[in-house]
């Protein structure tokens, strides 16, 4: 790239030094690196981000992400590296523009929010209780390093993340009038503190690595770079990330599961406090994190609410579906109206009713409101005729009741829905009394 470009793109990161981490400076660099050369290849005359185009240069660097493949191996980059290298652009044009450099595009935005590829909303792939309990016997009673096995204990038990886990210090553990135990849990990938609580079989889990683990002296902690002496630590230095994969590995081959990483035991921990009914503010607390939809995509696995609309539903459909006879291979027919009512009127069941001009509708609450239901009727160009006048007014009355029926039950959208049918059905009784005279 031309030495300007260059120069743009490296006062950025200096800049960037200031306020970010080494790790995400480096990932940015390597990301603004692809969108650089991009731009050389493609326009090499271009001596300032401030001459980008949207159709000559940004349009193009999109389309080309979808045939990119990665440095390491060559493979297609994944859509989740699509996305960061086109968040690393917008973000870098963001901020300069902020920073009111002169640099920064014109005032005509290049790069859109809906250029950025969505990511799958993928949900945590936690253990089962069964692969979760044999995994703990496994490394509980069959460990290979006793020290990695029991620091995947203790990420378990706490819902670390990894990083966090081998940063914790020998003095993690403290101990609070009147409130038990706590493990506090350092710097992490949020760049937050916070403390989880330990019950009396964590705190032996940790009380065992103190006792096994090597003593010596303090080392450089990553983040502080001051001396500081590690929780887990062997033969006079940290345990790292591959050897807790080693044992991790070991374990999973002992109990006959298929492979698993370390960050689904932090998974397993936030499912089984879901389960618990634990309230969200807690979960955020405990996981460290720092937005509450973070913290809902736990919620969206186990939805109580969607579980008991399904059990309804499902009783519903069980009440209203008419035994078979064995053997009985003919098509589907229509249910006789006593089947889906339980013999009682259509206006008083526990469904949502919609009244139409030629007859009527029945759903369960779990189906949803129909979204064709009463579509003619509030159609612009629908029209009625004298003689439709007393179909329209039973109409009326009866939505008139399944308003009322509506709101007894708490179904506030569906009473919307009738009364909105009833102004409806008004106007257009008024006019068709109004050209007859």
């Amino acid at each position: 790239m031309t030495t300007a470009l260059r120069a743009e793109l490296v006062g950025y990161l200096e800049r960037k030094r200031a306020t970010c981490d080494r790790k995400t400076v480096s990932a940015t660099a390597t990301r603004l690196k692809h969108f650089g050369v991009f731009l050389t290849v493609t326009d090499p005359t271009l001596q300032s981000v401030r001459g980008l185009d949207r159709r000559r240069h940004i349009e193009p660097f999109l389309a080309s992400l979808v045939d990119a493949v990665s440095d390491k191996d060559g493979a297609p980059i994944s859509i989740g590296d699509r996305n960061r290298r086109v968040v690393a652009v917008a973000t870098f044009l963001r901020d300069i523009t902020e920073w009111g450099w002169d640099a920064a595009p014109p005032p005509r935005k290049v790069l859109f929010r809906d250029d950025i590829p969505t990511l799958p909303q993928v949900l945590p792939r936690y253990l089962t209780i069964d692969a979760d309990r044999r995994l703990t016997a496994a490394l509980t009673e069959h460990p290979d390093n006793e020290l990695a096995a029991l620091a995947l204990r203790l990420q378990r038990a706490c819902g670390l993340r990894i990083g966090e886990l081998l940063d914790l210090e020998l003095d993690c553990v403290h101990e609070l009038d009147g409130n038990g135990a706590w493990l506090k849990v350092p710097l992490g990938k949020l760049a937050t503190e916070r403390m989880v609580p330990l019950d009396s079989e964590t705190l032996e889990v940790i009380d065992r690595v103190t006792q096994i683990r090597s003593h010596g002296r303090p080392l450089p902690h990553p983040r502080y770079r001051r001396p500081a002496q590690f929780l887990f630590t062997y033969l006079g230095r940290r345990l790292t990330q591959q050897g807790v994969r080693r044992e991790l590995d070991h374990a999973t081959e002992i109990a006959g599961l298929g492979h698993i990483t370390s960050h689904q035991l932090r998974h397993t921990y936030a499912t089984a406090l879901v389960n618990a009914g634990v309230s969200l503010q807690a979960l955020m607390a405990l996981l460290g994190h720092q937005s509450a939809e973070m913290s809902l995509r736990y919620g969206r696995l186990f939805d109580q609410t969607v579980r008991t609309e399904y059990e309804r539903a499902l009783d519903l459909a069980k009440q209203n579906t008419p035994v078979v006879a064995a053997g009985d291979t003919g098509g589907r027919t229509q249910l006789p109206l006593a089947v889906i009512t339980g013999g009682r009127d259509w206006k008083d069941t526990p469904l949502l009713k919609s009244r139409m001009a030629g007859g009527f509708c029945l759903r369960t609450p779990a189906q949803g409101a129909c979204s064709y239901a009463n579509i003619c009727e509030h159609c612009p160009s629908y029209r009625a005729e004298p003689s439709s006048l007393p179909i329209l007014a039973a109409q009326r009355v009866d939505a008139d009741a399944l308003a009322r029926d509506a709101e007894q039950r708490g179904w506030i959208d569906e009473a919307e829905r009738h009364h909105k049918l009833i102004a409806r059905l008004d106007a257009l009784i008024a006019d068709t009394e109004t050209q007859t005279g």
